[in-house]
C-alpha cells in the first residue's frame, strides 16, 4: 500500500514507475493494494505533516498482522527539506514503527525495489 504523507510527489513518481513493466516488481510478488486491509507493507512516501497524522495511522491500524512500513525518500526517512516547517512532524518513524529506510531525493525505483527486496529478505 502506498501512502504519501505531504511530499512533493518526487517519489510518488519513482515509486509508481517501479510498479512499470520496465521494472517489473509483479515478478517478485510486491503488488500494489489499493486497500490496507489487504496489504501487509505500508510504503509511505513524504514528511509526516500534522494534517496527515491522523490518517496516517487509521491506515496503519486498518493493516493486518503482521505489517511493515517502508519510509522512501529523505523526507519519509528524516522530514528532509522541510523538518524544520511549523506544521511537519519529521519522518515517518516519528509517528510509526518504521522496518526499512530508502534514502535519497527522489530514490530511484531501483532502490525502492533494492529495499522491498532487502525486507522480503529480512521478513
Amino acid at each position: 500500500l502506498h501512502y504519501n504523507s505531504g511530499g512533493c510527489n518526487g517519489c510518488d513518481i519513482e515509486f509508481l514507475d517501479a510498479l512499470t513493466p520496465r521494472y517489473d516488481v509483479e515478478r517478485l510478488g510486491i503488488l500494489k493494494e489499493a486497500s490496507p486491509r489487504h496489504a501487509d507493507i505500508l510504503v509511505c512516501t513524504g514528511p509526516v505533516t500534522l494534517k496527515s497524522r491522523d490518517r496516517l495511522l487509521r491506515i496503519y491500524e486498518q493493516m493486518p498482522e503482521p505489517k511493515w512500513v517502508v519510509a522512501v525518500g529523505a523526507c519519509a526517512c528524516s522530514g528532509g527539506i522541510v523538518a524544520k516547517s511549523y506544521n511537519v512532524l519529521g519522518g515517518v518513524d516519528q509517528i510509526l514503527p518504521v522496518s526499512m529506510y530508502v534514502p535519497g531525493c527522489p530514490c530511484r525505483p531501483e532502490a525502492i525495489i533494492e529495499g522491498l527486496v532487502r525486507l522480503l529478505g529480512a521478513i
